[in-house]
């Protein structure tokens, strides 16, 4: 069963806004078995919405629209609708209740909020419980199209209460089943060579994916079919021999961010995380405290861009920072002790380096940055000396130094 989706606004398309709708509504269709194999986003212009609804119609069973339902002109997806399922908007007793209910008592009730209120004839029309703009649901000729706000909350809460649910209902679907392996240590192409065999061998009804980010790999394999427990256990058979091809290599096998990975594993050792950061910018420690209950481990972080911070709140010699550099071994391994000195924790990482654009030297180019990672006694560092621009360079330097500091916990 597949799907496509339409995002419908100006704001998108100058990147004003991100379009996050899709990601999420992409993840919770396939938990279902709905796969989404494309997604459009056009201006508010009505021809253009028409011309992407037409084409994803006559391709997908099933066709989610957001956006474009509010109360202001640019707003025209309701018309845009209602001229390709040849219909018009009539005023809803039902809907113009609930807008004027979601409506906070500081906004009127003028001419435009009450639009609102208007939907197409011929179609089913849900509430939206969370806001003012309504779901539009059309079936033709067998297919589906969903009209939902654009807003992510509002958009999260239909689909999850309403349009998911009547979608299953409907269609039935093959059963998809997922499973990622987080790699390191291996680059894109060496991996996929070293795997070349293993993926040949692959059942059809299994496909592998290759997801890089900046110093790691995921290995996403994907099945389907009607036998839930047949496609696991095929998937099960596959990850065995992965498995014994790359060992250690592989780090996880849930899809986890690595700052959970790394938190789960502080928290059953009981054992408290701090860093030390110059050239990332407090970006790890910012990724460690974006997981929930992060304080029953993190302790807190110096970001010590300037030299003399590292040497007044870090204990990094004088002497070392003349001598070697601010972006050196030495200095990394005086930071992350000075990190677990200062706010007295069992670990750490530290970072120091040149993230670009400008900076480098021809001893120490752009893209070279140290890290350390410390565990009671034991110190490793390494070095980063790729350059892949300042923010893959920042993010790389963040995933390596999490690296470091998993191998010494394991």
């Amino acid at each position: 069963m597949f799907a496509e989706i339409i995002t419908i606004g100006d704001e998108l398309l100058i990147g004003q806004v991100v379009d996050t709708n899709s990601a999420w509504i992409g993840r919770e269709l396939n938990k279902v078995g709905i796969e989404v194999i494309r997604v459009v986003s056009v201006r508010d212009r009505s021809d253009e919405i028409i011309e992407a609804i037409d084409a994803a119609m006559h391709r997908s069973s099933v066709v989610l629209v957001t956006g474009g339902l509010g109360p202001t002109k640019d707003d025209i997806t309701k018309q845009a609708l209602c001229d390709y399922f040849h219909t018009e908007l009539v005023f809803s007793e039902e809907i113009f209740e609930n807008v004027k209910r979601v409506l906070p008592g500081r906004i009127p009730m003028n001419a435009l909020n009450k639009s609102q209120a208007m939907v197409p004839k011929d179609c089913l029309v849900i509430n939206n419980r969370v806001g003012s703009a309504s779901v539009s649901w059309f079936e033709r000729n067998g297919k589906v199209l969903v009209s939902m706000p654009g807003v992510p909350q509002e958009m999260t809460t239909v689909m999850s209460e309403e349009v998911i649910p009547r979608l299953s209902d409907k269609f039935r679907t093959d059963v998809i089943v997922h499973k990622t392996f987080t790699v390191k240590n291996q680059p894109e192409s060496v991996l996929a060579e070293k795997l070349e065999y293993w993926e040949a061998a692959l059942p059809l009804c299994i496909k592998l994916a290759y997801l890089p980010k900046p110093g790691i790999i995921r290995l996403r394999l994907t099945g389907r079919g009607q036998s839930k427990e047949e496609i696991k256990s095929l998937i099960d058979d596959a990850s065995v021999r992965l498995k014994a091809i790359l060992g250690d290599d592989i780090f996880d096998e849930e899809d986890a961010p690595l700052e959970r990975i790394i938190g789960d594993l502080l928290r059953k050792k009981g054992i408290t995380l701090s860093t030390a950061e110059s050239c990332t910018g407090g970006s790890i420690a910012a990724r460690l405290t974006s997981v929930a209950g992060s304080s029953d481990y993190f302790k807190g972080a110096v970001v010590a861009y300037a030299n003399e911070v590292k040497t007044s709140l870090l204990n990094v010699s004088p002497q070392t920072l003349a001598e070697q550099g601010a972006v050196s071994e030495k200095t990394v391994i005086e930071m992350v002790k000075g990190a677990m000195n200062t706010l007295k924790t069992d670990c750490a990482v530290a970072t120091s380096g040149i993230a670009g654009p400008g900076g480098g030297t021809n001893e120490k180019p752009v893209g070279t940055v140290w890290i350390a990672a410390a565990y009671k006694n034991e110190i490793r560092t390494m070095k980063q000396d790729s350059n892949r621009g300042r923010e893959m360079n920042i993010e790389r330097a963040g995933n390596n130094a999490l690296l470091l500091l998993l191998e010494l916990l394991k």
